[in-house]
């Protein structure tokens, strides 16, 4: 493999057309044929999108691989070169045969996005708030995504990254990961996402002195995407939604930053409204 390697893990998002997110808050799957190819997929796809553009081949990872059939077609329709994977960070077995193929097929990664997400919590009703109120089965697999997995990842890839003396391993967070904060009714069980956040600042400590940049990048905000510009908050006040297209240059810069002044945590908040801490 001639190309440099951008792996995206968690590639597209519960909220494009058909997602899990979507068919949940609307009932049905929607149709995205008039939205911009940028935002169909999220930040996963935006990003994915992205680094093809700029030469890298893309590894798409998704659970299921007719998630990113689409994403997968639209890349390839701008030039790009890109593979799908199947990956389900609950499994380590998933994982470890998803690196392993990642290695046989075209090599290391040279950039690695951690950019999974769960809906965990959302369908729970009112008046189900407190921690009492959560299965242990949401909690489980709310760590499995949070923080196992990205733990997993992070010993497939940065191994490599440490030898070679350069590489990004970067994450994709939330407000949520800035401090515990008590779920609402509607919101997904997103507390172990602190430990998302620590995770990133321990492989600071750990692998920046081998060359590897590690970032945290906190998404403070609602982010466009098919399913998410259908909901009436993002209908009334449409400047609280944020551009995956412009998100996922924020993640290329910070792979592309020099290395004598990286940056280690990034937050990203809509200009109305006040950043979360």
């Amino acid at each position: 493999m001639d190309k440099k390697v951008a792996v995206i893990v968690g590639a597209t998002t519960k909220w494009q057309s058909d997602g899990r997110m979507t068919k949940l808050a609307h009932g049905q799957a929607l149709d995205d044929s008039d939205l911009p190819v940028g935002v169909r997929w999220g930040v996963g796809g935006a990003i994915a999108q992205k680094f093809a553009q700029e030469g890298f081949f893309v590894v798409l990872t998704t659970r299921t691989e007719a998630n990113a059939a689409a994403l997968s077609a639209a890349i390839r329709e701008q030039g790009g070169e890109c593979m799908t994977v199947e990956l389900d960070l609950v499994s380590e077995k998933s994982i470890s045969e998803a690196f392993a193929t990642i290695r046989r097929e075209v090599g290391e990664p040279e950039v690695l996005v951690y950019n999974a997400g769960y809906l965990e919590g959302r369908d729970l009703p009112p008046g189900n708030e407190l921690l009492e109120y959560i299965p242990v089965e949401m909690f489980d697999t709310a760590q499995h995504i949070a923080s196992r997995g990205p733990f997993l990842v992070a010993k497939e890839a940065l191994p490599a990254m440490r030898k070679k003396g350069q590489g990004s391993f970067l994450i994709s967070n939330n407000n949520f990961s800035l401090r515990g904060r008590k779920r609402n009714t509607g919101e997904s069980l997103y507390y172990p996402r602190v430990m998302m956040r620590t995770l990133a600042q321990v492989l600071t400590e750990e692998y920046s002195e081998h060359g590897v940049h590690v970032a945290n990048v906190v998404i403070d905000g609602l982010i466009d995407s098919p399913g998410t510009r259908a909901l009436e908050k993002a209908q009334q006040q449409p400047d609280i939604v944020m551009n995956p297209v412009k998100i996922a240059e924020a993640f290329y810069y910070l792979h592309t930053q020099d290395r004598s002044c990286w940056t280690h945590e990034l937050q990203l908040t809509p200009f109305p409204t006040k950043p979360a801490y």
